[in-house]
């Protein structure tokens, strides 16, 4: 006799609160600057009292969402029934379109439900999730095109020395001509670790192509974006014309299942990145790991460290885990349990329930924007 999986209490409420929290400097990309970066936390509440968190790094407006038509969508289902409360999330956004702020906004509850999931059953996310390693490696990412010389080579080292990083990324794009003595400055700073960069998507082929070949001596090892991620053509060019010890990588803008899959049947990458909180939540980044296994990819997950490092422990083929200075920041700021990086990675706190986290909800206060509920 078949015996029926153990029901969980129905979900009470949805709760959501949007957060612009300043960054430490001006901050600039290939093709964006900005001064603050925008939390949105939701919380949800099982009848039976246990509360599970998540986030997302969005506009403040998707709370609104959350609380409407997402949080109307699974109220009242079993809230360990994940599958079934992130189709009718899905379902729910139809004629919004399921990619952009509505992925984040699922995101970000989903995150939550496993959370809740893991808590209900005394486990911490990755024991729930399974695990197929017990530490994730992480890169130092930040070097952001606003910073001087002496900022990128400072900050860089440090990742190197402090946290025993491996691998560093730096930004690019912005002032291409000044791009070669920078990556310059970013070598000496790191020694024999590898650096990587990322254009988000400032060059064209032809450019990323000649930057390529100008910084051949600073031996790159990751090229992030150097076109935009919707040119498919111009990534799989640069995987076929770049150097041999040169991976290009994209996906940290995998909204849905149907992103990552047209990126590997491109062939466009040497490594996928996705975001879970951007790509579906844990529901979604595990999703896109099992595609990367079937296609024999490796998968990079891109920033939210704390977020991201149960799951990371679980899916298939990770190679590393994004310490994204913006978000490094925030999470130790506002976020109880957040990691701490030893020897170049961090692991879970198996002894913490869910993914171990607690908002500090009076420290974060100050930054409260509307749009909350």
């Amino acid at each position: 006799m078949e015996r029926e999986a153990p029901a969980g209490a129905p979900i009470a409420d949805v709760h959501a609160a949007a957060y612009r929290i300043p960054t430490d400097g001006p901050e600039a990309d290939g093709t964006f600057r900005w001064d603050a970066t925008t939390l949105v936390v939701v919380e949800v509440a099982a009848a039976d009292g246990h509360v599970g968190l998540g986030y997302t790094y969005a506009d403040a407006s998707i709370a609104c969402l959350i609380a409407g038509e997402l949080k109307k969508a699974i109220a009242d289902r079993d809230s360990l029934d994940i599958p079934g409360c992130w189709f009718a999330m899905q379902r729910s956004v139809r004629n919004l379109g399921r990619s952009g702020l509505a992925a984040c906004a699922i995101s970000a509850i989903d995150a939550a439900l496993w959370d809740l999931k893991a808590r209900t059953l005394g486990l911490a996310l990755a024991e729930l999730l399974g695990r197929r390693r017990s530490h994730v490696p992480i890169y130092g990412s930040g070097g952001f095109t606003s910073y001087s010389n002496e900022q990128l080579r400072d900050q860089l080292g440090a990742w190197v020395e402090r946290d025993g990083c491996r691998f560093v990324k730096m930004k690019v794009g912005s002032e291409p001509d000044k791009d070669p003595e920078r990556v310059a400055v970013a070598k000496r700073a790191i020694g024999d670790r590898q650096l990587f960069v990322d254009a988000n998507g400032a060059f064209s082929v032809k450019q990323a192509l000649t930057f390529a070949a100008a910084c051949a001596p600073a031996d790159i090892r990751w090229f992030e974006e150097p076109v935009t991620s919707d040119d498919l053509p111009g990534l799989r060019v640069m995987r076929q014309r770049s150097p041999d010890q040169m991976e290009i990588a994209a996906g940290e803008y995998i909204y849905v299942c149907d992103d990552a899959r047209r990126l590997l049947e491109a062939d466009a990458v040497d490594v996928l990145q996705a975001d879970i909180t951007r790509c579906g939540g844990v529901t979604g980044f595990l999703d896109v790991g099992a595609l990367c296994e079937a296609h024999h990819i490796d998968l990079s997950a891109h920033c939210a460290p704390a977020l991201h490092r149960h799951v990371a422990c679980a899916v298939p083929r990770l190679r590393h885990l994004e310490w994204f200075h913006d978000h490094v920041r925030i999470e130790h700021m506002l976020f109880e349990g957040a990691p701490v990086v030893r020897d170049g990675a961090i692991e879970p706190d198996l002894s913490r329930p869910g993914h171990g986290l607690t908002f500090k909800s009076k420290d974060a206060k100050r930054y409260r924007v509307n749009g909350g509920t």
